[in-house]
């Protein structure tokens, strides 16, 4: 997670604006944004580690001073496009992960995802909700969840190993791929680590896509509880997929010539 990642909204207006051709691209005068300019579209300000991000996954080309969809970029363009103009005008937008750079770029029905309405949402000093760290660690445990088919019937036995071969059967343990077990074997290290209190909110928002309210309901919580617990389990789950990095501890310096060895009682 060293990469930032996409916001929805962050990436779906870089795809729609070079959409229409390549653009230059010049540093802003802050120096903390990069300028994407077209004499026919205007220009657009935006995050250098964002563009990064999309070149990194094959979805921008860039030189030094222009920037363009690849063929992949231009098909997700499109896609997206035709997906906002269809029935009922769907908020789509496009999530990208950091870290591993073979993790694909997809597009997302946001108005679906509770995280994607939470990620937008600002606190009373004008900071995000939610961090992009914990942003992406949730939609990270859903993407496994979904690549290791795990059906709601399951959602009671989290902690039972997926490698045990206790579930036999039509769509048992046999019938999986490695990349579905291996999936499994990530969102039950993910639960494990989060632990009891917290991981089950974040299957019930995270991978059931079930809203705020619905989850106080089902739960007993008192009205605007879920978020406060949401966002505490999203922080720990950031530190399962990134552990914070040890300080390095001071070097211990004293006065003595090179020869010196302090002595022992």
């Amino acid at each position: 997670m060293d990469e930032m990642i996409s916001t929805p909204d962050a990436g779906r207006r870089i795809l729609r604006f070079l959409c229409a051709g390549p653009v230059s691209v010049r540093q802003a005068a802050s120096g903390a944004r990069l300028l994407l300019e077209a004499e026919e579209r205007g220009t657009i300000a935006v995050s250098p580690d964002l563009l990064d991000l999309l070149t990194s996954r094959g979805i921008v080309v860039r030189t030094s001073h222009t920037a363009a969809l690849s063929e992949q970029g231009l098909a997700l363009a499109r896609r997206l496009a035709s997906l906002r103009s269809g029935e009922g005008k769907r908020d789509i937008g496009l999530v990208v992960f950091g870290g591993e750079t073979d993790e694909p770029a997809a597009l997302a029905n946001l108005s679906e995802s509770p995280l994607a309405q939470l990620v937008r949402r600002r606190t009373r000093d004008g900071k995000p909700f939610l961090s992009a760290e914990e942003y992406q660690a949730g939609e990270r445990l859903r993407a496994d969840y979904t690549r290791g088919r795990i059906m709601p019937r399951l959602g009671a036995n989290w902690v039972a190993s997926v490698s045990s071969g206790r579930r036999s059967g039509a769509g048992g343990i046999a019938e999986l791929t490695d990349a579905a077990l291996a999936a499994r074997q990530r969102v039950e290290n993910a639960v494990t680590a989060v632990g009891p209190e917290l991981s089950g909110v974040l299957i019930d928002v995270c991978c059931f896509l079930k809203g705020l309210e619905l989850v106080e309901t089902e739960r007993g919580w008192p009205v605007r509880s879920a978020k406060v617990v949401l966002k505490a389990a999203l922080a720990a789950l950031a530190r399962h997929y990134c552990p914070v990095k040890e300080a390095k501890r001071p070097r211990t310096l004293h006065w003595g010539t090179a020869d010196y060895r302090p002595s022992i009682g």
